[in-house]
């Protein structure tokens, strides 16, 4: 989510707003985006239903859930989809700007 803060102007620039949807409750959200001073949503999700919606891959063996960025359009059009086969995989920030620059715009 670093990255994502690092970059946030950038995507604002580009109509874009992030959230980003977790398995911790509300109350944990909340104590996490004031420590780190996130400028974007948290969705606590932690009967996972947004995640299972958009297909979040969980695996024990790989410590819970597998990072997964959504692109969705103003209209609710499922745009880009990138799934993570571990924790890191993870796409850059200029990945996802050239995107929405382009595929978006």
């Amino acid at each position: 989510m670093a990255q994502l803060r690092r970059d946030y102007n950038k995507f604002v620039k580009l109509d874009t707003e992030i959230l980003v949807a977790g398995p911790e409750d509300a109350e944990a959200f909340h104590d996490y985006w004031k420590k780190e001073r996130l400028p974007f949503i948290g969705l606590p999700d932690p009967e996972h239903k947004v995640l299972k919606k958009y297909g979040q891959e969980v695996s024990l063996f790989k410590l819970g859930r597998m990072p997964a960025q959504v692109m969705i359009d103003k209209s609710g059009k499922v745009r880009f989809v990138h799934y993570g086969h571990s924790m890191t995989d993870i796409p850059e920030n200029k990945e996802l700007l050239e995107l929405l620059e382009t595929e978006m715009a």
